[in-house]
């Protein structure tokens, strides 16, 4: 197997990684393919796994604010069509208020 072949075979292998692919991935991503999609649950397990090892708070934060979010979303916004009313946003709201609570208390209260 000489060199352009195996150029070959690696382009082939990585053109669903192209530019225009994940920005099309990205456009049609919602909450509820992103938690279930495991490439991006795996990420997170990576991400998880660095933050712990490194012992970093930023990272550990910046994780948990992500998927809390997303679950945040994904259990309280009303299903496509459906106007917003004070069932769905009010927890959406305290949720919003615990994330940023536990957020202040992890940074600005908590000390070790």
């Amino acid at each position: 197997m000489d060199n352009s072949e195996l150029l070959q075979k690696t382009a082939e292998k990585l053109s669903p990684f192209e530019t225009a692919h994940l920005i099309d991935f990205a456009q049609r991503l919602t909450v509820k393919s992103a938690l279930s999609n495991p490439w991006i649950v795996c990420a997170f397990l990576i991400v998880a796994f660095y933050a712990v090892i490194v012992r970093s708070k930023f990272v550990l934060a910046v994780l948990f604010t992500t998927i809390s979010l997303l679950l945040l979303i994904r259990y309280t916004m009303p299903a496509e069509g459906d106007s917003l009313n004070l069932s769905t946003t009010l927890p959406f709201a305290f949720g919003g208020l615990a994330i940023g609570a536990f957020l202040i208390y992890l940074y600005f209260i908590k000390t070790e």
